[in-house]
């Protein structure tokens, strides 16, 4: 079956990863809560109705430190990256989750009460319609995503060009990897500028996770 898929280049989630990396650190100077100077390296807080991230100082940001902050309009966006080398997923199983591309990532939207998909793509995020049964079968098989957090944390899935790569990141990581998409793609293979960028997007982020397990979540989801 065809994968059923929506653009969402004029949504606000669209907008925000249609930006290059140097438009938005050009563009985000301030803390988008209170307008102070802010350093490059920075927090984000995630909108929850247009899904728009905002750049947030310290202070700012250990305000929104909690699920119950924000009057769940706002919530802080973690820095927790993990490597999972044993995730189980075999390419049946990749199929049956309906991505029609082989980089994408999902998170549990609370808004829509359900796990959603996104790829990246020259158009900017693109969901996917997401194979539900399949889904369910793959957090049988890596209780570790049972500890995502709502909203603001994502599976990254990495099976370009023979690759077999899993992460649990952060979905600014994701929005970032769309930017570089979108920004970079020529013509109809995307070129070899944007493949390598890609290459070196996630070597810098497998330097920056720690190594986790498919299991981790065993025991918290067998206690729930």
């Amino acid at each position: 079956m065809a994968a059923e898929t929506t653009p969402l280049a004029s949504s606000r989630l669209g907008k925000l990863a249609q930006r290059s990396t140097t438009e938005r650190e050009a563009a985000m100077e301030h803390c988008e809560l209170c307008s102070l100077p802010i350093a490059p390296e920075h927090r984000h807080l995630l909108n929850l109705v247009d899904r728009e991230l905002m750049c947030s100082c310290q202070a700012c940001s250990l305000l929104f430190d909690s699920t119950a902050a924000g009057g769940g309009h706002y919530r802080l966006v973690g820095d927790r990256r993990l490597t999972i080398a044993d995730f189980e997923m075999s390419d049946l199983a990749w199929e049956e989750l309906r991505i029609p591309v082989e980089i994408a990532f999902f998170f549990n939207s609370s808004a829509e009460g359900r796990v959603m998909a996104y790829y990246p793509s020259p158009a900017g995020p693109t969901e996917s319609l997401l194979g539900l049964e399949a889904w369910h079968e793959l957090e049988v098989s890596n209780p570790v995503l049972g500890t995502m957090a709502p909203d603001v944390e994502a599976l990254l899935v990495n099976r370009a060009r023979g690759a077999r790569q899993q992460w649990i990141v952060s979905i600014d990581e994701c929005y970032a990897l769309v930017g570089l998409i979108r920004t970079r793609w020529r013509g109809l293979t995307g070129g070899k500028e944007v493949w390598e960028a890609i290459g070196e997007f996630f070597e810098d982020l497998d330097r920056r996770s720690r190594p986790a397990s498919r299991n981790d979540g065993q025991q918290s989801n067998a206690a729930a």
